[in-house]
Parts: structure tokens; C-alpha cells; sequence
């Protein structure tokens, strides 16, 4: 069983010593940590990644950088929420527990939501499934090569790529530089990150009932880097797997702030579209306010948009209640599940812990996005773009990989950032593919395309 006491610390990848206290005088290990990632290029290349809709686009929209601010803001309310009510009520502990749960928790949840997205390929989730397509649907010589070289756990972190997966290792490994620990963020920063904490062999199956299968959370790579976070913030393992732990119980707060957020922002993004009407996010959206406990009533909620004309000013006041009003409910649901949280047994999100009525209005929500949001057209057309944007670059990238020595292979590779290391030794090939996949998730969705209509001959470049 998990304890409060364990579930934090201030250990960083990459550190000597097994340190426990910052040395910076203004700034505490764990705001260090948000600095860190704000200010990566990492994380300013999600400026330019979709979140749903096309970018850029005359109506501004989300891209994977607002989303994740946005995000980090609630997660930093949740874990403000949260922390006081456990300084609260274990105030017989230490005064740094006290500390920690008062004041750093609320960092710690804002860091890991600002990092949440960082691993995610172009073009959204379509572009995963590229990435997954194309090492699954390999043929002849390729698939001949890579399936006699590479272990099946390798072949599993290709063909089941995951967005999870690669944020650990974007955050963790150093890739051609010299220091060791990536970003060096904390453990506990990176625990709140790995929502689906086991490796691409045990992972991507529904049918265990645990919430950690249901994707992946590392890479065979990291595998060793996610133990050391684990041993060090006694994270147990699920009895009969490989690779499979309980869930860090800071994990559930990072994934209620972006469960919160995408639902409304989507929505007020496709308003500003011209997809949904004010009145259909009315619907959906007010219903939650009956009987809601708190000043924000249903006659409360309608007595202010009444007295607002601008359907956009509507929208916006619209989110900004129901952002507070869920994040209250999904702080309170964490606190309520306590026990299963610190047994590791909690096998769904907060979401699903709510009363049945308000998952059924949630389930509206998602239906409804499902069908006129995610499967609007220009959407559509994104998606279909990145799997032919990211396979074709694959498919490029991979052949040069598997020979080197071809003319055209040797001045593929110089395009490959030097950050990303390709011996060109079969002995090293999935390493070498590896740097190629680094390489082509970690674009922005614009250059992805420039790249591949200049390899393909769509553009010819311009000398500079």
C-alpha cells in the first residue's frame, strides 16, 4: 500500500547523489521543474501541433501549447484543493509533509500538465496511429530486417508507439548530449506524467480490467529509468505482470485537469467555427449546474448569460463555471477514493467516479464530439494528411537507416538532427530507428510537411 509520506520527493533523473532538498533559494525542486519544461523547445514546438482543428487557420484555435497551459492551470487548482485537504487532515505528520502537500503539490500537478502532451507526434493522435500503421504494415526486405534484429518488446515500442511513452522519454533520455537525466525533472514530476504505467508488451489490452493496460507509460529504453521512480516513491507492481504498476495517485489529477479541459475547450473552439451553436452548448453544458451544491446555480448560471449578447462572451463564461464547478467535483472524487488511490485499485478515472447522472451527461458530451466535432471534415483531413505525411517520412527515413551505404540513404541522414544519433551499425539498428522516430515525432506539423514535400520532390528547395 502507497503512503502520503513516500509518494514525493526530490530526487531528479541524472542526480550523483540521492539528494532530498533544492538548493536554489528562490525556487523550490518542484517549481524548478515548471520552469524547466516551459521553457524547452520541446515544449514550445506544441505551438505549432494540432490539438483538433487545423493550424494555422484565419479563426484562432487551440494548438497543443494552449492546451497544455490551460491545462496546467487546472491541474494546479486540483492539486491546491487536494494538497490542503491531506495537510488537513494528516497534520500530526512532519512539517515538511505538511509543507509539501500545502504549497508544492499544486507545482508538481502544474509541471506534469504542462508536460503531459510533449511526446505526442504531428498531427494529434493520427499521428500515433501513423507511426503504429507503418511499423505493423511492414513488407519484404524491411519487415524481413527489423523482425529478425529487434526483440519482440522492441517491436511492441514501434508498432504500439504511444504519445505516453515517448513524454517519459523526451523528458528522461539524453539523447547525444553528454549529462544524464534529460530535463532532470523530479520523480515525482514524472510519476504524474505516466498515466498508463507499463511497458508496449503488457500494454494496449482492455481486457486485464486495469487502468494501466490500457495503453503504455514507457518504453523499453526507459524501462529502468520508470523502476528507479517507482523503488524510490514506493510504487508497488501489479501481482502476475512483467512490467505493469499501480497507477501514482498524483497521476489522477493530471488526467482530470486535461478531462476537464479538452471536453469544454473543443467545444468552444468548434463554436468559433461555426460547427456548435451557443444553444446546443447550453444543452449540454448547463444541466450539470441543477443541484450543483455550490453559488453556481442553473437560475445563477442563466441570469449571467442573460445579460450577455456576444454568443462567444456566453461561451466563455459558458467554460470558465464549468472548469470550476468540475474541478471542485473531481478534487472532492479524489479525496472520496483516498483508500482505493493509496491501495493502487482505483481502476478507472474521476470522471468515472462521479454519480451516474453526471457520467451520463458526460457521455453526451463525448458523443457528441465524437460525431460532429472528431469527424468534421477539415479534422478528418488533417488526420489523413499526417498518416500520409508521417508514413511517407518513415518510409524514407527507415530505408535509409537499413542501408546506409546507398548514395541517396547517406544524404537522407544528414537531415536527421544531429540530437538524434544514427551509427549506421546493424548492431545498433533499433537505436537507429529509434533516432528516426525521435526525429519525426518531435516535428511540428508544418515542418513535417515541408520535409516531405521537399524528400519527395513536391517542393524544391531554395538555396539559402
Amino acid at each position: 500500500m502507497m503512503n502520503w509520506a513516500n509518494l514525493y520527493s526530490a530526487v531528479r533523473t541524472g542526480d550523483d547523489n540521492r539528494k532530498k532538498a533544492a538548493k536554489d533559494h528562490v525556487r523550490t525542486s518542484f517549481q524548478r521543474d515548471y520552469d524547466r519544461i516551459i521553457f524547452s523547445s520541446a515544449f514550445r514546438r506544441l505551438q505549432n501541433k494540432t490539438q483538433v482543428f487545423p493550424l494555422p487557420g484565419a479563426v484562432f484555435v487551440h494548438n497543443r501549447l494552449t492546451h497544455s497551459l490551460e491545462v496546467a492551470s487546472v491541474g494546479r487548482s486540483l492539486g491546491k484543493h487536494v494538497g490542503d485537504v491531506i495537510a488537513d487532515k494528516y497534520s500530526n505528520e512532519s512539517e515538511g509533509f505538511r509543507d509539501f502537500y500545502r504549497y508544492e503539490l499544486p507545482s508538481v500537478i502544474a509541471a506534469a500538465c504542462l508536460a503531459h502532451d510533449i511526446g505526442n507526434p504531428p498531427f494529434g493522435h493520427s499521428g500515433e496511429d501513423a507511426i503504429r500503421t507503418y511499423f505493423s504494415g511492414l513488407e519484404g526486405e524491411a519487415k524481413n530486417i527489423i523482425h529478425s534484429e529487434l526483440s519482440t518488446a522492441q517491436l511492441k515500442d514501434l508498432q504500439l508507439f504511444e504519445g505516453n511513452s515517448n513524454a517519459l522519454r523526451v523528458l528522461t533520455h539524453n539523447f547525444n548530449n553528454q549529462s544524464e537525466g534529460g530535463y532532470k525533472l523530479t520523480y515525482t514530476t514524472l510519476a504524474s506524467i505516466v498515466k498508463y504505467p507499463c511497458g508496449s508488451a503488457d500494454g494496449f489490452n482492455k481486457k486485464t480490467g486495469l487502468i494501466a493496460t490500457k495503453k503504455s507509460g514507457f518504453f523499453t529504453g526507459e524501462y529502468d529509468t520508470w523502476l528507479s521512480i517507482a523503488s524510490e516513491l514506493d510504487i508497488p507492481k501489479k501481482d502476475g505482470y512483467e512490467t505493469v504498476h499501480a497507477r501514482h495517485p498524483f497521476v489522477y489529477l493530471t488526467e482530470a485537469a486535461d478531462d476537464i479541459c479538452y471536453r469544454i475547450i473543443d467545444m468552444e473552439d468548434a463554436h468559433r467555427l461555426g460547427i456548435v451553436s451557443i444553444d446546443k452548448i447550453k444543452e449540454l453544458f448547463l444541466p450539470f449546474f441543477e443541484n450543483s451544491g455550490t453559488y453556481l446555480t442553473w437560475e445563477y448560471v442563466l441570469g449571467m448569460l442573460y445579460k450577455m449578447s456576444d454568443p462567444n462572451r456566453q461561451v466563455e463564461y459558458i467554460r470558465a463555471v464549468w472548469i470550476g464547478l468540475m474541478t471542485e467535483k473531481l478534487a472532492n472524487a479524489f479525496i472520496d477514493n483516498e483508500a482505493a488511490l493509496l491501495q493502487g485499485t482505483l481502476e478507472q478515472d474521476l470522471l468515472k467516479c462521479l454519480p451516474e447522472r453526471e457520467q451520463d451527461l458526460i457521455k453526451a458530451i463525448n458523443d457528441f464530439s465524437f460525431r460532429y466535432i472528431y469527424n468534421y471534415k477539415s479534422v478528418v483531413e488533417i488526420e489523413l494528411a499526417g498518416y500520409n505525411v508521417i508514413g511517407g517520412l518513415l518510409k524514407e527515413f527507415v530505408h535509409a537507416v537499413l542501408h546506409p551505404n546507398e548514395s541517396k540513404s547517406f544524404k537522407m541522414l544528414q537531415l536527421v538532427s544531429k540530437q538524434f544519433p544514427i551509427s549506421g551499425d546493424r548492431k545498433n539498428l533499433f537505436s537507429d530507428i529509434q533516432s528516426v522516430v525521435d526525429f519525426i515525432s518531435g516535428m511540428t506539423d508544418l515542418y513535417a510537411i515541408d520535409v516531405y514535400r521537399k524528400i519527395t520532390g513536391i517542393t524544391i528547395p531554395e538555396i539559402r
